[in-house]
């Protein structure tokens, strides 16, 4: 690290609210939930979490489902248990996982389908999410859709790298001819995410925390974006002045007073000293995704509405 040639600047950053953002965003979902209901359309989210051990994973689908219900969008909840198909190893057998999806793939009720994760051990997480209908693949996970966004199809893209892209629109950057360096290159985040930043005519630097020269980079870029998942792992030095730093890290670290607590990748009390704009963690990319996946489920209604009146 080079903190010490960090010098406060005379910047001080505006916050990127995701929280308010995807308010927002919320409102206009439910105003096009009840144009689809009008059309006598439910826009309903068809969800598979794979045994109940992992709380979080619990807790995350009853949040679902409240927010679902708020919005008016319909949440149905598949439980998968140990039964008929449990294998020795992994509680639940991945042909049983990959039923349930090609059940809910033939149903002409279901227009959007999702997995909870993490799934038992020894299931391929890959193998399962590839079995998904494209047109019904809301977080934008399958083969198809991912390749789709090379091509500059965004609808029913990977939903953080998504709301990773709206954050940086809501600036009001214009990206064309704009420098982005994105730490991180997962293939449902970092990757997608240069695509449809580059289909904006940016010039994006893919990079990850093993890249050499990394603070130099990131000390070019207008837009900057962690994806990485290490804490802290970029400073204020590696802030250009005024830039946009979307901070897409979640991680849990014990704090000063022995709690755990969540920070993104990014130095957020020193970094917000240099940029123009940032996202805080928690409160930033978190509650935008949860946004996109519900942008999602209602863009493959509308879609599946439309091809019914064919």
């Amino acid at each position: 690290m080079s903190g010490a040639r960090y010098h406060p600047g005379p910047l001080s950053a505006t916050i990127i609210d995701g929280r308010e953002l995807a308010q927002q965003a919320r409102e206009t979902i439910a105003r096009r939930v009840a144009a689809l209901r009008e059309r006598g359309v439910e826009a309903a989210l068809d969800a598979v979490i794979v045994g109940s051990e992992d709380n979080a994973a619990r807790m995350y689908a009853d949040r679902q489902a409240s927010t679902c219900d708020e919005l008016g969008i319909g949440y149905r909840l598949h439980e998968l248990k140990p039964g008929p198909d449990t294998g020795p190893d992994t509680g639940i057998d991945q042909r049983g996982i990959i039923k349930k999806i090609r059940e809910l793939n033939a149903d002409d009720r279901v227009s959007a389908i999702m997995i909870h994760m993490p799934l038992p051990g020894g299931v391929d997480e890959d193998r399962v999410k590839a079995v998904i209908d494209p047109d019904k693949d809301v977080e934008g996970v399958t083969p198809a859709n991912i390749g789709n966004v090379l091509y500059g199809k965004t609808s029913l893209a990977p939903c953080t790298g998504l709301a990773a892209l709206r954050l940086v629109e809501s600036t009001g950057l214009a990206l064309a001819g704009k420098r982005a360096v994105i730490i991180g290159s997962s293939a449902t985040v970092g990757r997608p995410l240069a695509a449809m930043m580059m289909a904006r005519d940016a010039t994006v630097i893919s990079c990850n925390k093993f890249t050499w020269g990394l603070e130099k980079l990131a000390r070019s870029a207008d837009v900057l974006i962690a994806a990485a998942g290490v804490p802290d792992l970029v400073p204020a030095d590696w802030v250009k002045p005024g830039a946009v730093v979307i901070d897409v890290g979640i991680n849990r670290v014990e704090g000063a007073d022995g709690q755990m607590k969540t920070v993104g990748d990014v130095a957020f009390d020193q970094a917000k000293r240099v940029a123009g704009w940032i996202t805080p963690v928690p409160g930033g990319v978190g509650p935008m995704t949860v946004a996109a996946l519900l942008d999602n489920v209602v863009d493959a209604a509308e879609r599946h509405a439309d091809a019914e009146d064919d």
